[in-house]
C-alpha cells in the first residue's frame, strides 16, 4: 500500500467514531498494540526532541524499505507514534521524505491535541522525514 492509501484507510477508520472520546480510545488501543521497543534502542540518540513525553524512534533499512519502531511512556503519544509508523514504515526513504501527512488534519487531530502534544507530533513527523532523507542519501552514495 502507498502512504496515501494508508492515510485514506485511517481517515475512514476515524470517521466511524462519533466523538473524540472514542477516537482517543482508538489511539490508545493503537499504542497498546505497538510492540515494545527493545531497550537497546531507548537511547538519547533515538529520543525525539520537542516532545513533552519520552518518545523513542528507531529506523533501519530492510532491502529498499525504511522500517520504523517506536515507543513512548505516554499512552496517547504511543498511539500517535503507532499511527505514524503504520503510515510510513515499510515505505521507500524518498517517499517518506516527500510525503504529505494529510490524515492528521483530516481526522481532526490538529484541533484536538494540546499545544505541547501538537508540537511533539510535529517533531515525530519531522524526525521520520529526516530519517527518510538520510537513508535516501545513503542509498544514492552506493
Amino acid at each position: 500500500m502507498t502512504i496515501n492509501q494508508i492515510q485514506d484507510e485511517i481517515i475512514e477508520e476515524f470517521a466511524l467514531f462519533d466523538d473524540w472520546t472514542d477516537k482517543y480510545e482508538y489511539i490508545i488501543d493503537i499504542g497498546k498494540k505497538l510492540p515494545p521497543l527493545s531497550s537497546e534502542y531507548k537511547t538519547e540518540e533515538n529520543k525525539i526532541k520537542g516532545c513533552q513525553s519520552q518518545v523513542w524512534l528507531h529506523a533501519h533499512m530492510d532491502g529498499d524499505k525504511l522500517l520504523f519502531e517506536g515507543d513512548s511512556d505516554a499512552v496517547i503519544v504511543k498511539g500517535l507514534i503507532g499511527l505514524l509508523i503504520r503510515v510510513l514504515s515499510g515505505q521507500k526513504p524518498e517517499d517518506i521524505a516527500k510525503a504529505t501527512l494529510y490524515f492528521i488534519d483530516k481526522i481532526g487531530m490538529s484541533q484536538h491535541l494540546a499545544q505541547t502534544r501538537s508540537n511533539g507530533l510535529a517533531s515525530m513527523v519531522k524526525q521520520m522525514k529526516l530519517y527518510g532523507i538520510a537513508f535516501q542519501a545513503k542509498q544514492e552514495v552506493k
